[in-house]
């Protein structure tokens, strides 16, 4: 039987426990929270919905409560206000990781951690460097919702449903992301010559403006965030399906946060690349064959999250 503990009870770590519960993908959830009431309120909310669910036990309890976890995903710290960047929470939401990290690794030693809190990569550095936990059971949640992002973006522009787009988001989740167009591809037909390669009976499809459509992956969490407050729903959903790969037995391929030993010529940071995760770990990274022009934009991404680990007290 398989146990789930999240902590932080805020919008993204509430609506993870609620997705998770109604997904029926664990039996057991804990929810963890400076704010006892606050998590105690979250759970008996979603317990009291269980009977119309497959069977979950969820509720409130204290880091000693997350001993035999299969997974730990963190969710607290300062949430991105409107107009600030992720980078400008650094130091703050470091100095609650670290604060976390010798509470929770005490009694889940075996557990693997999926990081989705802010900045999610620097973050899992730090999380990397000061936990003792081995590396492949370190996960940030990266660019898994950035990717989510693109691919539910080109289904949109061409009319086709997300499972037919393969696509991926790549280095920092935030500014200095980027788009490999080079593996980019609609039912294995390059995103380039899709257009030209499919007949339809109700017109032709639009015009493919790269440029716009990364800049709107960039940006939709600032949007989001400007029209309602927060975003957690699709945050929700993509940390939901890297844990069921996790729990899987067969791997698959997600653009997630890991700690870089050489690859692509990078060391000693965490960004996000293609790995294969499953059997609860990261099994192995899947190393695309980038371009100049896309391995240059990995460089650059590198190097910004190295200059913030730079600035920082970890």
């Amino acid at each position: 039987m398989n146990k789930i503990t999240i902590i932080g009870s805020g919008n993204v770590g509430s609506t993870i426990a609620y997705t998770l519960t109604i997904t029926g993908l664990v039996p057991e959830i804990v929810m963890i929270d400076i704010n006892g009431e606050k998590a105690l309120g979250e759970a008996m909310d979603i317990r009291q919905g269980t009977p119309f669910c497959p069977s979950c036990n969820i509720y409130a309890g204290d880091y000693d409560d997350a001993k035999d976890s299969d997974i730990v995903i963190i969710t607290c710290g300062v949430a991105r206000k409107p107009g600030q960047t992720r980078l400008d929470l650094a130091q703050i939401n470091i100095d609650i990781m670290k604060m976390i990290i010798p509470q929770i690794t005490r009694y889940a030693p075996d557990a693997t951690y999926v990081i989705v809190s802010n900045p999610v990569d620097i973050l899992t550095y730090v999380f990397t460097k000061l936990s003792g936990i081995p590396e492949n059971r370190i996960i940030g949640s990266g660019t898994i919702l950035d990717t989510s992002r693109l691919r539910s973006k080109l289904s949109e522009l061409y009319s086709i449903n997300q499972k037919n787009v393969h696509a991926y988001v790549l280095g920092e989740h935030g500014d200095s992301s980027f788009v490999p167009w080079s593996h980019t591809n609609i039912s294995n037909i390059p995103i380039e010559v899709y257009k030209n390669s499919i007949q339809r009976a109700n017109g032709p499809l639009p015009e493919l403006n790269k440029a716009e459509i990364e800049e709107y992956v960039k940006k939709s969490g600032s949007r989001v965030i400007q029209q309602k407050g927060a975003t957690y729903y699709a945050v929700s959903m993509s940390v939901c399906h890297l844990c069921k790969c996790l729990l899987s037995g067969l791997d698959t391929t997600v653009t997630v946060s890991t700690i870089v030993n050489g690859e692509y010529g990078l060391d000693d940071v965490c960004l996000s690349l293609v790995n294969t995760i499953g059997s609860k770990r990261v099994n192995g990274k899947l190393l695309l064959p980038l371009e100049g022009e896309e391995l240059e934009k990995l460089h650059l991404s590198a190097e910004n999250l190295k200059n913030v680990l730079n600035n920082v007290r970890i």
